[in-house]
């Protein structure tokens, strides 16, 4: 077993804070969201947050560490096929960042993250609540996003469900997810199809880039948190 590092802190603390932000989401909308006395206010404040945090995510896989970057992760199809034939033959490639079809599935999550995310801002429930730019598209484009908005969180749900099977499959295999997104590290049996170059440039950012980063997330954040 090999021990090598993987993520940086700027993606780890972006994975969990995600997760809190969409917890605190779908809390609530999908639940009585008790004690908040405006649950509505409350879900679009964390979703302001959720903009921020994909604001740094998109922008930190163009120009962050190694494996934070789409390049390294999002492979052609015919190498996603060989990876699922691996998968389900119980002897997949060992991969240190994304492997395959999890590249692509963060991909598509990102997407529809980024969806809901913007597509709130339009939206208003009519009696409490109006987003900063509900006015902005007129009252039945809101409306239309707000049924898109409906059944986007609906494939959210979805997503997150096979994340998690997808954790649970991983680690019956053996390989420890959650456990690398808690430390940075992972432990592989052999050097990984996806191996870091040997380039500091590459693998270890400076600190102003990851500053900047959280900065322009932040930013976004306050910006709709304040309008």
């Amino acid at each position: 077993m090999q021990r090598i590092r993987v993520w940086d802190v700027y993606v780890r603390l972006f994975h969990w804070a995600l997760v809190l932000a969409v917890l605190v989401s779908f809390y609530t909308m999908k639940t009585e969201a008790k004690p908040f006395l405006f649950p509505a206010e409350v879900h679009a404040k964390a979703g302001y947050i959720v903009l921020g945090l994909l604001a740094f995510r998109w922008f930190w896989g163009i120009v962050g560490s190694f494996f934070a970057r789409f390049a390294t992760f999002l492979r052609s199809p015919q190498t996603s096929l060989d990876y699922a034939w691996g998968l389900i033959k119980r002897n997949p490639q060992p991969y240190a960042g994304h492997n395959p079809i999890g590249g692509w599935m963060v991909l598509v999550m990102l997407l529809s993250l980024t969806f809901q995310g913007v597509s709130g801002l339009f939206l208003s429930d009519d009696i409490f609540f109006e987003a900063p730019l509900y006015a902005a598209l007129g009252q039945d484009v809101s409306k239309t996003l707000l049924t898109l908005h409906n059944y986007n969180a609906t494939l959210l749900l979805v997503l997150i469900g096979l994340h998690l099977g997808a954790i649970v499959l991983h680690r019956l295999l053996g390989e420890k997810l959650v456990g690398a997104m808690f430390t940075g590290n992972k432990r592989l049996p052999g050097p990984p199809v996806d191996a870091a170059p040997d380039s500091p440039t590459l693998t270890q950012r400076p600190l102003w880039l990851g500053l900047v980063a959280i900065a322009g997330a932040a930013s976004v954040s306050l910006t709709w948190w304040f309008w």
